[in-house]
């Protein structure tokens, strides 16, 4: 067990607003060596849960008076739930997480990172790449097979995707699928590094600003987020983890989606432990009806669309607390909330290969630190910007709660996976590896629920007396009322 206040931890906790020196709270149970990397991945893991449990503890005593209970981290409970996707059985079938025609692929100058796991990235990313219909009766040995079949989610097409990709340059198929509203990415070489240290340029850990005041006192509770409505405008990994924490802690969180953007099934169960789901569209004057009676009661809003993506619906930090004074807005995107790449869509594994970290990551060809780009570009051990990025959404809320308990006012609070993809390559000193063995199973359990019987991660945010798991499996996509119990 290490209990000296942890350096990493200590980054993520000041990023958010935490008060000096509340970090000695925190301690760490080893497992030996969970999430291996050439990078600290094991040390932003457990960083970013301690500032979450401690952030938890913190608006727990707020709430109810005394002492900040202490916080124990295992890192064997951090490092499956890092991983969750991929531990997650539905009636004994195992997802797949990436779908065929999302990976690294060969360039005729480097290496390109796509996306393609939802149906409409999948079709933006074959027209941009002119791979169309026109091919279906072409030779199925050299690829050519139709681009309209979704029943493998593409995986007859990974031929001619090869073959196409070949002919063209990383950049050139970076900026036609960017322009087509797809997704792919020019691995980008390994960047000077200086771990421990801070880059010039970086982006930050975490944005905290003022909102209005206005926000009403939460009364003692037995949980730090009782009574707390947080409405979820995620999609994926890094939104619904932080929404996912915020319901183990007692939140009332309803997820938000629009009726024609379906969300990927498996990755819905994965992070919809805790919450409902509704359908709200506000392209309709009847959604945004419904949408601004969710509104008037909620304690906050977590979204993870592209910057400026719901301004047209008068969503802007702005208008929200105007309306919702006291107001808690979290706000989530890849890339940063300015430059030229601020308004891109964006991934983790997609940011994993524009930052860096996927030549980092590679295996290095030679005796040589220096990635050779003749050799496949590799990635972290798990989602990590995602799952850390989540984490550390859901502490930034915690901790405004806490604060608004004492000057009633909202916040404003930024992250993007871009500032935890720097944080990661230069701004964690690694650490030696834990004592302890590692069993994954020890931080499995199962859970039945609407979709059949669930095996899945239990949640790594711990405290003294906190909840063990979830108070609840996740429902059906889109199938809960659109209004607060």
């Amino acid at each position: 067990m290490v209990s000296e206040p942890d350096a990493a931890t200590t980054r993520a906790w000041t990023a958010i607003g935490g008060p000096a020196g509340l970090t000695s709270k925190v301690s760490y149970r080893g497992a030996g060596r969970v999430l291996p990397a050439v990078l600290p991945v094991r040390e932003l893991a457990r960083a970013t849960v301690g500032a979450c449990s401690l952030a938890a503890a913190e608006l727990l005593a707020a709430r109810n008076g005394g002492p900040v209970p202490g916080v124990r981290v295992d890192e064997g409970a951090v490092a499956t739930a890092f991983v969750s996707e991929r531990h997650l059985l539905v009636d004994g079938r195992a997802p797949t997480p990436f779908a065929p025609l999302s990976g690294f692929w060969r360039t005729a100058d480097g290496w390109v990172r796509t996306h393609a796991n939802y149906a409409h990235h999948r079709a933006r990313l074959l027209a941009a790449l002119e791979i169309g219909a026109g091919e279906e009766h072409g030779d199925a040995a050299a690829g050519t097979v139709a681009a309209g079949a979704e029943d493998d989610r593409g995986a007859a097409l990974v031929g001619c995707l090869t073959a196409r990709l070949a002919e063209l340059g990383a950049r050139e198929v970076q900026e036609r699928v960017h322009a087509a509203g797809g997704l792919a990415v020019a691995v980008a070489p390994a960047p000077d590094r200086v771990p421990g240290g801070e880059t010039a340029g970086g982006l930050p850990l975490a944005e905290v600003g003022l909102g209005g005041a206005g926000g009403r006192g939460l009364p003692a509770a037995p949980l730090p987020a009782s009574g707390v409505r947080v409405l979820d405008l995620t999609r994926v990994i890094a939104g619904p983890v932080a929404t996912r924490t915020l319901a183990l802690l007692g939140a009332d969180v309803l997820r938000v989606d629009p009726p024609g953007l379906p969300e990927d099934p498996d990755s819905h169960i994965d992070t919809g432990f805790g919450k409902r789901s509704a359908l709200v569209d506000l392209d309709s004057a009847e959604g945004r009806h419904a949408f601004g009676a969710l509104l008037d009661s909620a304690d906050v809003v977590v979204t993870g669309y592209r910057p400026g993506a719901l301004d047209r619906y008068g969503l802007t930090p702005e208008a929200l607390a105007a309306r919702r004074p006291g107001l808690v807005v979290a706000r989530l995107c890849a890339w940063g909330w300015s430059g030229p790449w601020s308004g891109r869509r964006g991934f983790d594994s997609l940011v994993q290969a524009a930052r860096g970290i996927a030549a980092i990551e590679a295996e290095p060809s030679d005796s040589s630190d220096v990635w050779d780009p003749s050799v496949r570009p590799g990635a972290l051990p798990a989602q990590a910007l995602d799952h850390g990025t989540g984490y550390l959404l859901a502490a930034g809320v915690l901790r405004a709660l806490t604060d608004r308990q004492t000057d009633g006012r909202g916040r404003d609070l930024r992250f993007s996976l871009a500032g935890t993809a720097d944080w990661l390559l230069h701004g964690i000193a690694p650490e030696p590896d834990g004592t302890g063995t590692y069993d994954a199973a020890d931080h499995l359990t199962e859970t039945p629920s609407p979709y059949g019987l669930l095996r899945h991660a239990l949640p790594p945010v711990h405290y003294e007396g906190a909840p063990g798991t979830w108070a609840a499996p996740p429902t059906r996509w889109g199938t809960d009322p659109a209004d607060w119990p």
